[in-house]
């Protein structure tokens, strides 16, 4: 027969395997989205080392656009990982903050001590 308490353990595993799923997706679209800007930025990179061995005036002032886009490109992805380090933190939090306050030290005795966060 279940206790109530394994029903509140199982219960507590969906909703954290849940939560994780919809924490991975998202990460897994930002960092689809990261790998798209830098498949960009490799072909921009390419245009701009042509540009600057061909010598040619028209296509050297081509470059100043595409350093520019290069540079906006470069910008997205320092956010992109911005948001995925914020968004990984707060999950960490969230689920320490769901964990049991009686936890194992690495020695094996039991800390029965609550962790608080300054700030």
């Amino acid at each position: 027969m279940e206790s109530r308490m394994e029903g509140d353990v199982y219960s507590g595993f969906g909703e954290r395997y849940q939560m994780d799923g919809k924490l991975l997706q998202n990460f897994q679209k930002s960092f689809v989205q990261v790998q798209d800007i830098l498949d960009q930025n490799r072909l921009l990179i390419n245009e701009i080392n042509q540009n600057h061995e061909s010598k040619q005036a028209d296509h050297l002032g081509r470059n100043v656009g595409l350093i520019r886009e290069l540079n906006n490109n470069i910008r997205t992805v320092a956010s992109l990982y911005g948001d995925l380090s914020h968004s990984f933190a707060r999950s960490i939090d969230a689920s320490s903050e769901g964990e049991s306050t009686g936890t194992l030290k690495s020695d094996g005795k039991a800390n029965n001590q609550k962790r608080f966060r300054s700030g």
